[in-house]
């Protein structure tokens, strides 16, 4: 039988030294899939995702002046912007890479979600990528649409995520959102 221990108060009763899979960054992304289903389940996953979406711009209105600066420019180059979208996914432990990258379109693919497998079933949050993305884009370039090709949230073994950043009416059909630079 395992031995009490003391709490931190420094009485008796705090539970035996046990081993669970529990950690900050564990919790918060456990967390975070417990409020999107959450909102999933109560506004539904179109009302959802717009909240999400809301968090992302936010984000990316966050990071993106803090990218700027590091490059010392006013505004980013397509290079630049998939360099720092693949940049900050890296920072939060995800895995993307740039598979293409020309002044009409990016196209990032990713083996690893910086949410792990709590992002599974969960679409909403794919919300947060399309949006920080789009919204960087948009912002040094003037325009971004983001499609979601494939998403690990989906089921799908990777992301593959096509960011195109000119107009255009050929494209107009084609599944994705649309962000527009200040």
């Amino acid at each position: 039988m395992a031995k009490p221990t003391r709490d931190p108060a420094g009485g008796a009763g705090a539970p035996p030294e046990i081993a669970i899979p529990l950690e900050r960054d564990l919790f918060l992304r456990r967390l975070l899939r417990e409020l999107t289903g959450a909102l999933e389940e109560v506004v539904g996953l179109e009302e959802a995702s717009g909240f999400i979406s809301l968090v992302g711009q936010h984000i990316a209105e966050w990071l993106e002046p803090a990218y700027r600066e590091a490059y010392g420019v006013e505004a980013l180059d397509a290079a630049q912007v998939a360099r720092t979208l693949v940049d900050l996914k890296a920072r939060i432990q995800g895995d993307f890479r740039i598979e293409e990258c020309t002044p009409e379109r990016i196209v990032l693919v990713n083996g690893a979600c910086p949410f792990g497998e709590q992002v599974v079933g969960r679409t909403s949050h794919c919300m947060m990528t399309s949006t920080v993305f789009g919204t960087i884009a948009a912002e040094s370039l003037g325009y971004a649409k983001v499609a979601l090709k494939q998403t690990i949230a989906q089921g799908d073994p990777g992301c593959r995520v096509v960011i195109y950043l000119r107009e255009d009416p050929e494209l107009a059909d084609q599944p994705g959102i649309e962000y527009f630079g200040a």
